[in-house]
């Protein structure tokens, strides 16, 4: 019993360690401020007419995004999918050129196509890592 007690022990101070490792005094490659979907974004990049629910017909999609403290050429992916039926639509890579700043992700329906109704969802990634993830409609 006395044994057991030991790798019981070891086992607990493993896990206490692992999350002791993940605490916030590590530096972090970026640091997600805020994200939203809108319509699309300006010439400032900011959000231009933010919305979770989009009308039936909407063929663009912007995800606006502002972080700070980044490691300049840190990779954020974005990856776009169809909740409703279980499908993958896009991932895009996006390299951070600064340090404090704002960006911006569009999904694009080629001309004449919408987004079928439905919903969806964007995350955004840092090393397999989820970021934020956005949730979202069409009518």
């Amino acid at each position: 019993m006395r044994r057991n007690r030991k790798y019981i022990y070891i086992i607990i101070t493993a896990v206490a360690m692992a999350g002791f490792s993940s605490c916030s005094f590590i530096k972090r490659d970026i640091t997600l401020i805020d994200a939203k979907t809108a319509v699309s974004v300006d010439g400032n990049l900011m959000p231009v007419n933010l919305l979770e629910i989009f009308p039936r017909g909407t063929s663009k999609i912007s995800c606006w995004f502002q972080w700070k403290d980044a490691k300049v050429n840190t990779q954020i992916v974005a990856r776009w999918h169809y909740v409703t039926d279980d499908v993958p639509i896009l991932e895009y890579n996006f390299n951070i050129p600064r340090k404090d700043g704002s960006g911006s992700v569009t999904l694009t329906m080629p001309e004449g196509k919408t987004l079928p109704p439905g919903s969806y969802k964007v995350s955004l990634f840092l090393n397999k890592r989820i970021l934020k993830s956005l949730a979202f409609k069409i009518e």
